[in-house]
Formats: structure tokens, C-alpha cells, sequence
């Protein structure tokens, strides 16, 4: 509200509506209506921009349009604050709106359908009604006009730059860590606080998500594409695996299984889980313990610690050995190579360690997928009966 307000982008309040609030409370009226129907969760309100071509529109021209435009989409049942920016060389407007009806409290819902058949429909309809041209775009998603017309003439934008970024990093990176490292060190800074990445270039001053630079590039994609190799590896045995009549059975089954219901090798499952899908950010490390698995030849729990307990006291001896002669030979060459050993002694039963935790995690992931699939055609065979039996009627 604060930013579509900013009094430096409209030139002080000519260009400035509220429909069923005023400007200056807008904000605390909003927040009444919510008060008032008991729906002050989830999704507080929405913010729409739409642009102009650099040149097209007036300011007066532009303005008439975004309040229309809220007028038709809204039908007086949202209180609404529209604003134009007169502040860049193509004017745009901003209609930012309260999710809950001040009318009989019911929320509004926004998806890709009525984006494509109310926002974008009216919008298009409006600019044609006024002489003004409209985007013809095959592409599912609406991207900003001015990248567009770059990007259609063959020019570079920013979201080019930031692709070619990516790939060279790719390349030079073994591991996602590395990536995100490497991406820091050219200037971007990444933010994690929501549910889908995204990273600021050089110069922005804005955010961008992953999955909006286009195909191949969230982040899922870019994670795959990282561990491609190991995962091409992985992929060898586990097709060596499936050919085999005998089921298979253990930790490395439940890893290759999750691994195949995650969709990360070639032969994908018809439909990829969401509780396993959103676990792709430890993708590197499933890949890396299922290698453990295999270069130790580990299939079950009880020989994971088998494994370890060795390890254990093997640690619990250099250590001994290491106090004493840190006390009695300090400076001498046996304590560096006691050193070396226990580096990866320690590394190995922590990788055990986080093997014997994540694979219980990991079936509880399945686990939950499975019960929500088979309730989800549950689900659908009870309508399709439903509309079966309305029919029949």
C-alpha cells in the first residue's frame, strides 16, 4: 500500500482512487472488513500492476483505465486503492485490494484461470476499447511489456544476463553449496525465506524467483543439472536393479525408490509426490548417501551400525592416544596423521548417523504421499458417482 501510495510516482494525488475506503485509511479500513467477518489469516490482500507501452497512453488515459479495470474486476465488493506512476517512461497502474469482501465477508480467490479470464481479459478489453495495443503472447505466463518487446526484437534484458550467470556457474560447480558460493562472489545475493527461491543481480533493486527465468531454470532443474553426472551413476544401478525379478529390499531400495519418486531420473513415476518433490534441496545429499550405501554395501539398519560401532571405538582409542601424547611428545608427527585419521573416521559415522535418521524421514515422506494419493481417488471416484447418480435422477 505504502509503495503504490508513494506520492514521489504519482505526482502528489492527482492520480490517486479508492473505491469503498478512503486513500489516507485505507489500510485500517481494510483491516476492519477483516475484523468485522473474523478473516484476518492467510492471504491478507492482492497487488496487480498493469503496464503500458512507453508512449501509448496519457497519464489521465492510463488512470481512467485502472479504475475501470478495478471497477469490472471487482464489482464493488473489495475495497480498492488504484494509483498511477508517472515515475518510468511507460506509465503503469496499481490496484492493490483487501482479500475479504466488504460486502458479505467472502475472500477473493486468485488463480491462473481467473487471471487468464478476468484480470488479463479485462485488462486486454479496456486497452482495445481505448485504441491501445495488447500483447499477443503464446507463453502461459504474462511477462512485463518492456522485456517482452526486448526480448521479441532479440535483445539482451537482465533476465539473460542472470540465465548466462547461472549456466557458467553450472559449469564450474560440483555441488549446490558451491553454486550459491559461486553466485556470491558475482555480486548476487540470494533469499531463502520463502517457499520459492529467488536472488537479486547486481543493481536490482528487486528479487527475482528461479522458476520465473524459464524453463530449466528453478530450482529443481538447476539442482539436477548440478549433480546430472552422480546422478546419471546412480541412474545405472538403479536400472540394473529394476531389470532384476527379485524384489529388492533395505535402505539402498528405499533410497533408489525415493530417489525415482523424487523425478529426478530419466524413467519418471506418472505422478511426483509433492511430499517428496519438495524435498529436492537435500537432492546432493541422498545422492551422496545412497553412494555411501553402496561403496560400504549397507542394506539395513542393523548393519549401518554394525558399521559404526567399530568406528566408535576406533575414535574413542585415537583420542586417547592423542591426549597422551599431547602431553608427553607435543609437536610430534604421529599427532597430525591421529588427526587425519579421525577427520574421516568422524566423517563416515556422521554420514551413518544422518542415514539412520533421514531414512525414517523418508519413509514417513512416502508414507504420506501415498495415503494423500489414494485419498485424493477416493475423492474423485465419490464425485464421478456423485454425478453419475445426479444424472441418472
Amino acid at each position: 500500500m505504502d509503495y503504490a501510495l508513494n506520492r514521489d510516482k504519482t505526482e502528489q494525488v492527482f492520480f490517486e482512487d479508492a473505491i469503498g475506503c478512503t486513500i489516507d485509511q485505507a489500510y485500517q479500513d481494510m483491516v476492519a472488513t477483516k475484523k468485522r467477518f473474523h478473516k484476518t489469516d492467510k492471504v491478507q490482500g492482492f497487488h496487480l500492476v498493469q503496464s503500458f507501452a512507453e508512449g501509448e497512453v496519457s497519464p489521465e488515459l492510463a488512470h481512467l483505465i485502472g479504475v475501470e479495470l478495478a471497477e469490472r474486476l471487482l464489482r464493488g465488493q473489495f475495497e480498492v486503492v488504484i494509483t498511477t506512476h508517472l515515475n518510468t517512461s511507460h506509465f503503469h497502474n496499481h490496484l492493490v485490494w483487501n482479500s475479504v469482501s466488504m460486502e458479505d465477508g467472502h475472500k477473493y480467490h486468485s488463480n491462473e484461470q481467473s487471471y487468464y479470464m478476468e484480470v488479463r481479459k479485462i485488462s486486454d478489453e479496456l486497452c482495445r476499447k481505448y485504441g491501445l495495443s495488447v500483447i499477443q503472447t503464446n507463453q502461459k505466463k504474462g511477462i512485463h511489456y518492456v522485456q517482452w518487446k526486448a526480448e521479441k526484437e532479440g535483445k539482451p534484458t537482465w533476465r539473460t544476463a542472470i540465465r548466462s550467470d547461472i549456466r557458467e556457474t553450472v559449469k564450474a560447480s560440483y555441488s549446490w553449496t558451491q553454486f550459491v558460493k559461486e553466485m556470491e562472489t558475482r555480486g548476487y545475493v540470494w533469499r531463502t525465506d520463502r517457499k520459492y527461491l529467488a536472488l537479486k543481480a547486481p543493481g536490482m533493486e528487486r528479487y527475482v524467483r528461479l522458476r520465473s527465468l524459464g524453463k530449466g531454470y528453478g530450482e529443481m532443474e538447476i539442482r539436477e543439472w548440478i549433480l546430472r553426472p552422480k546422478i546419471r551413476e546412480t541412474e545405472k544401478v538403479y536400472l540394473q536393479w529394476s531389470k532384476q525379478r527379485k524384489k529388492r529390499t533395505g535402505l539402498q531400495a528405499l533410497y533408489y525408490s525415493y530417489l525415482y519418486q523424487m523425478g529426478v531420473f530419466q524413467k519418471k513415476p506418472k505422478r511426483i509426490p509433492y511430499e517428496v518433490r519438495e524435498d529436492i534441496r537435500r537432492l546432493d545429499q541422498r545422492i551422496a548417501q545412497i553412494e555411501f550405501l553402496q561403496k560400504q554395501d549397507i542394506s539395513t539398519l542393523e548393519q549401518l551400525q554394525e558399521f559404526r560401532h567399530p568406528l566408535e571405538e576406533k575414535m574413542a582409542q585415537l583420542l586417547l592416544e592423542r591426549g597422551q601424547l599431547y602431553r608427553s611428545q607435543p609437536g610430534c608427527e604421529r599427532i597430525g596423521k591421529i588427526t587425519e585419521e579421525m577427520k574421516q573416521i568422524r566423517k563416515d559415522i556422521r554420514m551413518s548417523l544422518r542415514i539412520e535418521q533421514y531414512s525414517v524421514e523418508m519413509e514417513q515422506r512416502m508414507k504420506r504421499a501415498k495415503e494423500r494419493m489414494e485419498q485424493a481417488e477416493k475423492n474423485m471416484q465419490r464425485k464421478k458417482e456423485q454425478i453419475k447418480e445426479s444424472y441418472v435422477k
